[in-house]
């Protein structure tokens, strides 16, 4: 690894605190930072260099403490607001200390780790200061831009953005962070689909009766509210983690195993999803609120903001064209749980109709969250002098398998982002049709809004979802699984 600065941007928020320092500190204890880094916590509260230290030291887990402060001796603090030239202009000091202690001009890393309210204004002083430049070597040669989802809150929000980031960095230098696409069995669906011949001659229309896919989180908004209540579960999740489920599971196989080729064939699926216009929003795409959402803190009493979104859509490709996808996501679900399933095409063969053929034959389900994992569903005769029949499921997780885990989404990120590899990293045309379908949606809410006296339907805590989620899959003939 050769030697790095990253500067993260609101370095004394939640994001540092529960994601980047625990990948951080995990890929130090793995010796994988290498022998010479420099990380700078960049932030408006009146930290030193020792104290910044001392806050992130409470949030390591770890009893090794020599260990802890000897990663810490790589972290450093720069106070300074985001509109303020003058933090800018002494981090470009703190800066020019670290290339002369290397005798070389290192990589620089500057992550945003703020709302994205504030990446404007960031960028700006960026370009304005010529941080976005590194040390003088030219911009393209060693300085990179990590941004977290979302990227904008609407088509011509996100096409603001990107022309902000293409105006000062090359494509080459940006990386777009969806932390699903660094989750293990995301990227194995790959290999899994590509890998083995058994599944890729029935992975198409001919055989799959449906697709599923649930995202689903305990808890509610909890500190969050003013944010969330400003954004809303389709603009939150649906518009990046469920679109890279989505194209994961429907994109054809890329010519090789290389990052333009395999965003090439992500983008190319995530394209063909076919538009829901204004008007037909209502028929194919269900919004619900938990019961208790208006009572969170810092949430209007008359918020019609979405905590549960279900839809229904198509893929217009040869391999799933008039095949439906049923899409839900919600908070305040019974469970935490992210999952994929491929429903095949039940058979209903005569010859076993009178021993009570199930109504859902076979289903292979891809586990992203939690315990990671595969599982397919068969049906096996059940044990017994008289033929009867019954499904049952053969499956496997990581943990099992390979006793391992795998790496933490954030350290394969933060490793790709070090090595300059773009693979698992949101391209920008991606990012355009994803917001071009979202956009139709929140235009469609809007006109029924303004058509009518709106109200969502609300939902019950620990439930999954509104009674209008299961209509919606129902008319269809099918159900939720």
């Amino acid at each position: 690894m050769t030697p790095f600065v990253m500067v993260v941007f609101g370095a004394t928020g939640d994001l540092m605190r529960n994601k980047l320092l625990p990948a951080l500190f995990s890929l130090f204890k793995k010796k994988q930072l290498g022998k010479e880094f420099f990380i700078i916590g960049f932030a408006r509260r009146p930290f030193t260099d020792d104290s910044f230290r001392k806050m992130l030291k409470e949030s390591i887990k770890n009893k090794d403490s020599l260990l802890v402060e000897k990663f810490l001796d790589n972290i450093y603090y720069q106070r300074g607001l985001f509109d303020d030239k003058k933090g800018y202009k002494q981090l470009i000091t703190k800066l020019n200390t670290f290339d002369k202690k290397m005798g070389a001009c290192i990589t620089r890393l500057f992550y945003l780790a703020t709302p994205p309210d504030n990446y404007e204004t960031i960028l700006n002083f960026l370009h304005k200061t010529r941080l976005s430049e590194g040390c003088g070597q030219g911009s393209s040669i060693c300085t990179r831009i990590i941004i977290e989802k979302p990227f904008g809150k609407d088509l011509d929000t996100a096409k603001l953005l990107d022309k902000k980031l293409g105006e000062i960095f090359d494509e080459k230098q940006i990386f777009r962070v969806d932390h699903y696409l660094g989750k293990e069995t995301v990227q194995n669906m790959v290999a899994f689909r590509f890998a083995n011949g058994v599944f890729e001659p029935v992975w198409n229309k001919k055989y799959i009766d449906h697709i599923q896919i649930t995202w689903a989180e305990e808890r509610g908004v909890g500190e969050r509210g003013k944010f969330f209540d400003g954004v809303g579960l389709l603009r939150d999740v649906g518009q990046n983690h469920l679109m890279q489920l989505i194209a994961g599971v429907a994109m054809e196989q890329p010519r090789s195993f290389t990052k333009e080729y395999l965003r090439d064939e992500r983008a190319k699926v995530i394209k063909a999803i076919r538009p829901i216009g204004k008007t037909d929003v209502s028929k194919f795409v269900v919004r619900g609120q938990y019961n208790r959402y208006v009572k969170e803190k810092d949430i209007p009493q008359d918020s019609n903001t979405e905590t549960f979104v279900a839809m229904k859509f198509f893929i217009d490709t040869p391999r799933f064209k008039g095949v439906p996808f049923y899409v839900r996501a919600g908070k305040n679900m019974p469970k935490n749980v992210v999952e994929i399933s491929i429903v095949f095409i039940q058979t209903s063969n005569i010859l076993f109709r009178e021993y009570g053929f199930p109504e859902i034959g076979n289903v292979l389900t891809i586990r992203i969250q939690p315990d990671e994992g595969i599982s397919i569903r068969i049906i096996a005769k059940k044990p017994g002098t008289k033929l009867a029949l019954k499904t049952v499921s053969m499956h496997f997780t990581y943990e099992e398998a390979f006793q391992t885990k795998g790496a933490e989404a954030y350290e394969k990120i933060l490793v790709d982002i070090f090595a300059g590899d773009q693979m698992l990293f949101n391209r920008s045309d991606e990012l355009e049709s994803s917001w071009e379908f979202i956009t139709k949606i929140l235009e469609g809410w809007d006109l029924q809004t303004r058509l009518s006296k709106f109200k969502i339907p609300v939902y019950s805590e620990k439930s999954w979802g509104p009674k209008e989620a299961n209509i919606l899959i129902e008319k269809d003939g099918r159900r939720w699984l």
